[in-house]
């Protein structure tokens, strides 16, 4: 295969495809003691000759400690890697236990990634974490960095889902600066024989709270010695990073020669990386014999065929992209290997400036990972893009209660508490995203289907709500979640709802076992969620536009195990109707978590804050922080929220005849019940 893009490194007859950053646009961090932090990247050991470009910080990993990372607190982790299961698939043609899928994403600048977010709804929101079982956070160049630590948001979201995260070691090309002597570096052996670098990757991937590395050597003019010395290194890594539970990924591109040469197999030049490593990325250039041949020699090697990932380049086309998918994941016969999708934040990227509305984004990103068809248990035969969902059976980590979700994406243009704004900014976190429904959009109904959709315009919470809009001429039971919820006597679930336009009977749909076969329906349950009463037809008439929350007990289940859950919506005058859905809680009861302690402002720089505080009691689980400002006359402003304990805020200035500001900090348990605050003041 040789991807036509920007990043195809020519090297004469033959050349070869590299795996290559994205351009970087440095955007400079801040200065002072209150400074923006970013995610982390180093070299190696030694830097570049000159100085570093503007925002651009250069850094030796040699030198990191953990001990001294200023930045720690903002970028390491807090959310464990969740376990998932797979439940009956939603179509026919997607496998469980086969093809996996990789995705190599770049999420921003090198040296200009948020650590927290940033005040710009314009973001890769990735929320399909059900068709994923890697993540790599792409990147690197040789005038910022080489070595790049995924920044917290990303990783917390991603392990809400079950996804582990790796860092990525990029060497580049010599025709994109890269230097030979970076690759000597990071495989240089101290006194007693072992590789320094080896074990610092293992502590940064352990303090950071992510799950390895993807390493990606692509810098020419080795010998047979050099590739003997990366191996060695490599055997090292993978077996102190095994010690800790993080995994290795090995890109097709140096052999063992100490070469640069793509080979788009598994073959005797790149056979002992693989070997070595958890699993191999295949470059482009793959061909189905030789996908086939690489999956027979990683069965003679006693390893899984699916630990190789084929590399699909949709950075340039996204779903336009031509694959030959019956070479990877065959529809008549077992799947060949896994896949890997390069860049595939295309879905983002392709808009226009001035339409990377959050609706926009997400209308090309459902395409992308669901197909034409936007629905999974209804996959379109015709489309040429075999999206993840047709292929790969969905996973979810819905397994306990309480579970609850506001459908924020982590992104939004406002943000939202109990349905009114408390902050108008536009803003992007990933670490505050929901799990989300995994099977985008499953309707069932007799009649014209509606359109279903994560909407901007209004939530009751976070940024986004789920908006059912069209004709219902007949029911329309709509998919949620794949469970696996126990249920006691107690447990209940609240639905938070609004109709906009026409009337809406709601009922929860509830199935406690499995769908009869891939792509049935899951035996739902229905129970009487709400019945409309029409406007202005006597008391109890509802207001358009109203939030309501429906509580439905699971009267009889006590015992059980929810299986699925859905809402079936029935329109009694036939639509056309606009209906909301903001909040899903399952719970037994609702206490709070206890106040954080210690609220303190750590750094502050003209408008420019650094925040830090401790854990309450841990009774009650905190899902995240979240940080409000008091204005005079006793407004509440959302500021920020966060997983970590520590938060950024920029640009604050003094409201009119104030003196000090009021920060208030509160804890946000699982089913979003918010603590009593802790305050902190600065005077201006």
């Amino acid at each position: 295969m040789n991807p036509t893009r920007r990043t195809v490194l020519a090297a004469g007859a033959g050349a070869a495809a590299a795996l290559l950053p994205a351009t970087p646009a440095p955007a400079a961090p801040g200065t002072g003691t209150a400074a923006a932090p970013y995610a982390s990247y180093w070299y190696p050991d030694s830097l570049p000759a000159g100085s570093p470009g503007t925002g651009v910080t250069w850094r030796s990993l040699m030198a990191w400690r953990a001990e001294d990372d200023p930045d720690l607190s903002f970028n390491a982790a807090s959310v464990p890697l969740a376990a998932r299961f797979t439940p009956t698939p939603a179509n026919t043609t997607a496998r469980s236990g086969q093809a996996r899928v990789q995705a190599l994403v770049s999420f921003g600048p090198t040296s200009a990634n948020p650590s927290q977010g940033s005040a710009t709804a314009d973001y890769y929101a990735l929320t399909h974490w059900a068709y994923l079982d890697e993540l790599v956070f792409w990147g690197g160049s040789a005038g910022e960095g080489l070595i790049l630590a995924p920044n917290a948001p990303i990783v917390d979201a991603a392990h809400r889902h079950g996804v582990p995260v790796l860092g990525n070691v990029f060497l580049p090309p010599t025709a994109y600066g890269g230097q030979l002597r970076w690759t000597r570096d990071l495989v240089q052996k101290d006194a007693s024989g072992r590789h320094p670098l080896a074990a610092r990757l293992v502590e940064v991937a352990a303090a950071y709270g992510f799950d390895g590395w993807f390493l990606n050597a692509e810098t020419g003019g080795g010998d047979t010695a050099l590739g003997a010395a990366v191996l060695d290194f490599v055997t090292e890594l993978k077996a102190l990073a095994a010690a800790k539970g993080q995994r290795v990924t090995w890109y097709d591109a140096m052999t063992v020669d100490g070469t640069v040469s793509w080979q788009g197999a598994l073959n005797d030049r790149n056979e002992a990386f693989f070997r070595t490593a958890d699993d191999m990325f295949v470059d482009f250039r793959w061909s189905a014999g030789g996908l086939a041949a690489s999956a027979d020699r990683a069965r003679r090697l006693g390893r899984d065929p699916y630990e190789l990932w084929a590399g699909v380049d949709v950075e340039s086309g996204g779903p336009d992209s031509r694959v030959d998918w019956d070479a990877v994941v065959p529809a008549t016969k077992a799947h060949t290997t896994s896949i890997g999708l390069y860049r595939p934040e295309w879905t983002r990227n392709h808009l226009p400036a001035d339409r990377r509305a959050p609706g926009d984004f997400h209308a090309a990103d459902d395409r992308f990972w669901t197909g034409r068809s936007l629905d999974p248990a209804r996959p379109d035969p015709a489309d040429p893009w075999r999206a993840p969902a047709v292929s790969v059976a969905d996973r979810s980590t819905v397994t306990s209660v309480p579970f609850a979700s506001v459908f924020n994406t982590g992104h939004g243009l406002r943000w939202y508490e109990e349905g009114a704004v408390t902050s108008d900014a536009p803003w992007n976190h990933l670490g505050l995203q929901d799990r989300l429904p995994s099977r985008r959009w499953t309707v069932r109904t007799r009649g014209p289907r509606p359109d279903v959709s994560l909407d901007f315009a209004d939530a009751w919470r976070g940024g986004s709500s789920v908006l059912v809009a069209g004709g219902l001429d007949e029911p329309a039971v709509l998919d949620l979640y794949a469970t696996r919820l126990p249920v006691t006597a107690g447990t209940v679930v609240e639905l938070t709802h609004r109709t906009d336009a026409g009337e809406v009977n709601v009922e929860l749909a509830v199935a406690t076992a499995e769908p009869a076969g891939p792509g049935a329906p899951p035996p739902y349950t229905c129970l009487p969620a709400h019945r409309a009463v029409p406007a202005g037809r006597g008391r109890g008439a509802e207001a358009a536009g109203a939030w309501r929350t429906s509580t439905v007990r699971l009267t009889g289940l006590s015992g059980r195990v929810v299986h699925a859950l859905g809402v079936r919506l029935t329109a009694p005058g036939g639509g056309p109707v606009r209906w909301r859905l903001g909040h899903l809680a399952v719970r037994d009861a609702a206490p709070a978590p206890a106040a954080p302690a210690g609220l303190r402002i750590t750094a502050a720089a003209g408008g420019d804050f650094r925040f830090a505080w401790n854990a309450g009691s841990q009774r009650v689980p905190v899902r995240h922080y979240e940080l409000h400002r008091v204005l005079p006359g006793g407004t509440r402003r959302f500021l920020g929220g966060t997983c970590q304990r520590a938060h950024f805020v920029t640009g604050l200035l003094p409201a009119p005849g104030e003196r000090a500001a009021r920060f208030e900090l509160r804890a946000v348990g699982e089913l979003y019940n918010a603590s009593a605050p802790v305050t902190v003041t600065h005077s201006w």
